[in-house]
């Protein structure tokens, strides 16, 4: 028996626990998602706005219209002690492409219960990465929704949140990820 397996049964994730962090792992990954879109398509909920505060929806901000998912946090919003690193990537096609992929990717396994294992990992490494771009935070000197957010997924995965609707079940009964857990 596996230890997640084991966890499970002793938590009672099996039941309604099971089903609060299936809700959790489905929000988490709908939020995601929702970046993923906002940004490719200028939505209008954080991006797609001009300098004046003018909405664009669809337009020049929108990713598949040129825009860059990066560049206006990166260069406008960081502050502290990376900001001279965050300010020289901004705008550049590959953090834009790392970025818009890992949201896609980590929206779509979270919400579908797959690849959670992975998914953790990358979406707590985006969320440090988020967190260190304002330094201190401003809401709080030591910790903030980012870190939050990066400890939640660590604990979706670990408890297999993917197996209470999700495919998390079928996903691991696969023969490749079987053999390479870290697929899981």
């Amino acid at each position: 028996m596996t230890d997640s397996v084991h966890m499970a049964e002793e938590t009672g994730t099996n039941t309604f626990a099971g089903r609060t962090l299936a809700v959790l792992r489905i929000g988490f990954g709908i939020t995601f998602l929702w970046a993923f879109f906002d940004k490719l398509l200028a939505l209008g909920f954080h991006t797609g706005y001009d300098q004046a505060g003018n909405l664009d929806r669809y337009g020049d901000a929108a990713w598949i219209n040129g825009g860059s998912p990066t560049e206006g946090f990166l260069k406008f919003g960081a502050d502290g002690p990376f900001q001279s690193f965050y300010n020289d990537i901004a705008g550049a096609a590959w953090a834009d492409w790392l970025f818009m992929l890992g949201l896609l990717g980590i929206g779509a396994a979270l919400t579908f219960g797959i690849g959670m294992r992975l998914a953790a990992a990358a979406g707590a490494l985006l969320y440090v990465l988020m967190w260190s771009v304002v330094l201190p935070p401003e809401n709080n000197p030591v910790i903030d929704d980012h870190l939050l957010g990066a400890v939640t997924l660590v604990v979706l995965a670990a408890l297999s949140a993917g197996d209470t609707w999700g495919f998390g079940k079928i996903w691991a009964s696969n023969r490749v990820v079987r053999e390479n857990p870290v697929l899981r």
